[in-house]
């Protein structure tokens, strides 16, 4: 046998905690300089061209309801050129879009949660995209962090190691000391949107969802987070969920507070096979919480969304026929590119709808976005169905009631 240099192990918790602690200063350094104070996320602005294509109407349309007031006329720079803050653009385009918004007389506000059992699947930037796409055709939406990790939070321009608390997050209701998310809910940068943050901090939920189970007779710990949306859902039109990249305690409470699951998944073997074991993990724990509690559970829409998809890759054309054969009808008519867009967007701590014109090639960044346009108005639509069929409910309740 050759000759091997023995290998002595001497890596120990000590030296990989002084490893975490620098790769932590480092991670806070980057985020500082690209989320500094000074330096904060700023929300994009519009022309007249980008706020009739948002509106659905005619750039001279828009123009002339301008010059009539019954739009707003944003403001003018030193060339007379328009623009418009985001927050002006969202309420030009909620008059275009009245019937296509929430009736919040006759359906409370949806629920979707975005998840998927791994790591690095566009999983954070679907949901963060998602929330902006549906915010910029009116709705007002409520976005969750439920990863430690804390990267949602992060692309809304909150740093999860310094400007986080435990109220700003779903701990207090896991741990029974709220009984509703409201109070943990801040504005963001983004107009339209607003935050319940998350921050290492929420580690601690896996601890006291189950003590809390063993303790509290009763205690149906995959419904705290449902029941704590209660108020939420009469205040927003739409909630998106981010979940971290386990079945974790917190990840069954998001899927069970559901309306409708978002899984991207990219056609690779490895995310593929890791797909078909969360799916069955999770209808496995389900049935033997629901069989010993009585309890049960309906979604109104399954999405599984191609991303990351390199369509020079020959092996993943094999791979996408396999999700197909696995998810049939759950796999949506909408694909994710993978594109030098997304990870500068990433890279800046932001997706494609925080990139302007000047940041990359106008072709390559339109590219990119009409994904996700794709991606937000096939959402959207089973959104409306989601709004229907509640609407539906209500009204024959009060017939019968009548």
């Amino acid at each position: 046998m050759n000759k091997t240099h023995s290998l002595i192990p001497e890596i120990g918790i000590s030296e990989l905690d002084a490893v975490s602690a620098n790769a932590l200063h480092v991670v806070s350094q980057v985020r500082t300089a690209m989320l500094a104070p000074e330096a904060r996320k700023s929300a994009p602005t519009y022309n007249s061209t980008q706020l009739a294509e948002l509106c659905g109407v005619d750039k001279n349309r828009l123009q002339y309801l301008v010059r009539k007031g019954d739009l707003s006329g944003g403001t003018k720079d030193d060339s007379g050129r328009r623009e418009w803050t985001l927050a002006e653009a969202r309420e030009c385009i909620k008059s275009f879009r009245v019937e296509s918004l929430r009736d919040a007389a006759k359906a409370p506000g949806a629920v979707i949660t975005v998840a998927n059992f791994k790591g690095g699947v566009s999983k954070t930037t679907t949901a963060a995209a998602l929330a902006q796409g549906l915010s910029l055709r009116g709705h007002k939406v409520l976005v969750i962090d439920c990863d430690p990790q804390g990267s949602l939070t992060t692309l809304f321009g909150v740093l999860p190691d310094t400007e986080v608390e435990e109220t700003d997050t779903i701990l207090p209701l896991c741990a029974g000391d709220a009984d509703s998310v409201m109070p943990a809910i801040q504005k963001t940068y983004w107009d339209g949107i607003d935050l319940v943050a998350a921050a290492p901090l929420l580690f601690n939920a896996e601890f006291l969802l189950p003590s809390r189970q063993k303790s509290e007779r009763g205690f149906a710990f995959w419904r705290v987070l449902d029941d704590g949306l209660t108020a939420a859902r009469d205040a927003y039109d739409i909630i998106i969920i981010d979940t971290p990249p386990s079945l974790s305690y917190i990840t069954i409470n998001a899927l069970i507070a559901a309306d409708g699951v978002v899984m991207p998944l990219p056609p690779n073997a490895l995310d593929f096979a890791s797909s078909a074991q969360f799916w069955n993990l999770f209808t496995e724990v389900c049935g033997g919480l629901f069989k010993a509690g009585g309890d049960d559970k309906k979604f109104s829409f399954v999405d599984v969304v191609l991303s990351r998809v390199d369509r020079a890759d020959a092996v993943s054309v094999a791979v996408r026929q396999w999700i197909g054969s696995a998810y049939g009808r759950h796999v949506i008519p909408v694909e994710i590119p993978k594109t030098s867009v997304a990870a500068s967007a990433s890279a800046e701590f932001g997706t494609v709808y925080d990139l302007g014109p000047s940041s990359v090639q106008a072709k390559t960044l339109k590219r990119a976005r009409d994904a996700y346009e794709s991606l937000v108005d096939y959402v959207e639509q089973q959104v409306a169905g989601v709004w229907a069929h509640s609407a539906d409910v209500v009204s024959a309740v009060i017939k019968k009631e009548g």
